[in-house]
């Protein structure tokens, strides 16, 4: 006889998927609340951050860039890495996990106290794993060592027993081997098809705060602030519009129009 239809979805067997480490590199836009929206696109999805870095990588672009390790299952990578890309302020995202020209790095600075035989046991275990001294004392060690982050997962677990009182770690950094930049854009700088965010002035609100209409188009310069209602536009040079981007109530326009803030009702 042939197996019976199951009542319900839930008496399905439901394949459970392992789940993996995965190292994402984001260019963002260096402005203020970018780190703020990405560490809460994953804290709202219940996604967890295992290592996070980001620093400014180039100043006349205004661009930094983010590494982030998380863990999931392969459908659950390929949603993150979908909602990092639908952020505004993103200029690129790369899964260096699954990219076989990968390079993942990672720096520690580790605080041994030993005395006797556990102090020569300790300089030589660091001499093994090319761990360098930059500070001792009659009764202490602390040691820099940098590689893959396995690499110093081992060597903190060699020196627990010898004598490890603090550990620091900088969080995992990437880059990927070869001349190839990280993103389409090219060299460093602001990619030539991306939207320029930038703050409309002080036009913004109803009409009795209007003051004169600045210049609009394409050559207009970034300007890297806000306007004083909170209240920023997206530039699209390709569509000749404007996008509305913040604020409660806000409409569009079309052409060299500015879009402004709708006044709430009475």
């Amino acid at each position: 006889m042939p197996d019976p239809q199951p009542a319900s979805v839930y008496d399905l067997d439901h394949k459970e998927e392992a789940e993996n480490l995965a190292t994402f590199a984001v260019l963002v836009d260096n402005e203020p609340g970018v780190l703020h929206r990405l560490v809460g696109l994953f804290a709202a999805r219940g996604y967890n951050i295992e290592s996070l870095t980001v620093a400014e990588t180039d100043r006349n672009a205004h661009t930094s860039r983010v590494t982030i390790v998380t863990r999931g299952t392969p459908h659950v990578l390929g949603q993150i890495q979908a909602q990092l890309e639908k952020m505004v302020s993103t200029r690129h995202v790369q899964d260096v996990t699954r990219d076989p020209n990968g390079l993942e790095r990672e720096l520690a600075l580790v605080k041994v106290r030993s005395v006797g035989a556990d102090r020569v046991e300790a300089l030589r275990v660091a001499d093994i794993f090319r761990a360098r001294v930059i500070d001792t004392t009659h009764e202490s060690f602390v040691f820099e060592i940098t590689g893959a982050p396995n690499k110093i997962d081992k060597f903190a677990e060699l020196m627990r027993p010898l004598g490890l009182v603090e550990l620091s770690r900088t969080g995992v950094l990437s880059i990927t081997r070869g001349a190839e930049a990280f993103y389409s854009g090219g060299a460093l700088g602001a990619s030539p098809d991306r939207p320029k965010l930038f703050c409309p002035g002080p036009h913004i609100g109803p009409r009795r705060h209007r003051g004169p209409r600045p210049a609009t188009g394409p050559d207009r310069p970034d300007c890297r602030g806000r306007s004083r209602r909170g209240l920023g536009v997206l530039h699209l040079p390709s569509a000749r519009s404007f996008v509305v981007v913040g604020g409660r109530t806000a409409r569009a326009t079309r052409g060299r129009r500015s879009a402004r803030r709708t006044p709430p009702a009475p």
